[in-house]
């Protein structure tokens, strides 16, 4: 028998995932997809701005200096899969007001402000980050948010080993 079509949510996180491997990270690996009416706008994962030495090649500030997760952004070589998804919109000329964006890890402070401010409506997530603030920041915004998890074996599937490394996954 044929294996059924995905959902929508089902192919656009996918999607999300599928940026995420790209990701040069040597802490946790990010994508995000922004869709509008059903079509991909922009993607980004993340990694340190084009043309700079990637972070699993010169190692990582954060862990040197034990930050943990969630904290202290600003001391990271790297811009965050949203924050690379909105710059490649912007690039391109391509509005992304009104869009939804799926991400695989919920979004910082940092990156909820700026999808606060590109007008995005909706944020569909696959796993949860430690950031009180950003919480916070977008229960005052009128963005609807909401988490959608692809079954565990097909995430690590996409991930590969570095999947039982990420945080919360041991």
């Amino acid at each position: 028998m044929a294996e059924s079509r995905p959902t929508w949510d089902q192919y656009f996180m996918r999607m999300a995932f599928l940026a995420a491997s790209r990701a040069n990270c040597t802490r946790r690996k990010v994508g995000a997809v922004i869709v509008k009416d059903k079509n991909v706008l922009a993607t980004g994962y993340n990694g340190p701005p084009s043309g700079t030495v990637h972070c699993d090649e010169v190692g990582c500030i954060r862990d040197d200096l034990n930050v943990p997760s969630g904290e202290r952004h600003e001391l990271c070589r790297g811009l965050h899969a949203e924050q690379n998804a909105i710059i490649q919109a912007a690039v391109h000329g391509v509005s992304i007001s009104g869009a939804t964006i799926y991400i695989t890890t919920h979004p910082c402070i940092v990156c909820s402000k700026m999808i606060m401010n590109s007008q995005i409506k909706e944020i569909v997530y696959a796993q949860g980050y430690p950031d009180e603030l950003a919480e916070l920041m977008l229960l005052e915004s009128s963005i609807k948010k909401r988490r959608f998890e692809l079954p565990e074996e097909e995430t690590k599937a996409m991930l590969g080993e570095f999947y039982a490394k990420m945080p919360g996954n041991d």
